[in-house]
């Protein structure tokens, strides 16, 4: 059984690979991820490809009452994964296979591009609404947009 710190560093794997899924980052997770779990063997490599494949196949071709089961039970199979593959190895060799996965979860974290379809808006960060008066305001992060007050009111 793994410690408590490396059962969470798993669930975080396995969040990243569905999140990351069907994304313009998925290419690069999915070749870090794979490289990961194939230890510098070549057919390890392939398998870990073949499954992050399938992720993805499953997740694209899920209706959207379905797709909340599946990206919670394909999380739930990524985290497994990885818990059993630092399971397998020895503490030295643990110790590397962790430090090498929080590096690519954290290149994922910051390669990670906020993007919205045509008809929506996305927001990395914190978002701040607020309305007085009729006008509203909207806040996010160094960018703000602002309707300016309707004639004859005062802002204040």
């Amino acid at each position: 059984m793994l410690e408590e710190a490396l059962t969470a560093l798993a669930a975080t794997g396995g969040t990243a690979v569905v999140q990351a899924a069907g994304t313009s980052s998925w290419q690069g997770l999915q070749h870090a991820v794979a490289r990961w779990f194939g230890r510098g063997q070549e057919d390890r490599e392939l398998a870990a490809r073949e499954r992050l494949a399938l992720t993805a196949a499953a997740l694209a071709e899920s209706d959207a009452e379905a797709v909340v089961h599946i990206r919670v039970r394909e999380q739930a199979l990524w985290q497994a994964r990885i818990e059993t593959m630092l399971e397998s190895l020895g503490d030295d060799e643990r110790e590397s296979a962790v430090a090498a996965l929080r590096v690519v979860l954290r290149e994922q974290a910051t390669s990670s591009a906020v993007s919205a379809g045509d008809d929506g808006q996305a927001i990395g960060g914190s978002v701040h609404i607020s309305a007085h008066h009729g006008a509203a305001a909207l806040r996010m992060g160094d960018v703000n947009l602002s309707y300016p007050s309707p004639p004859g009111l005062q802002q204040g």
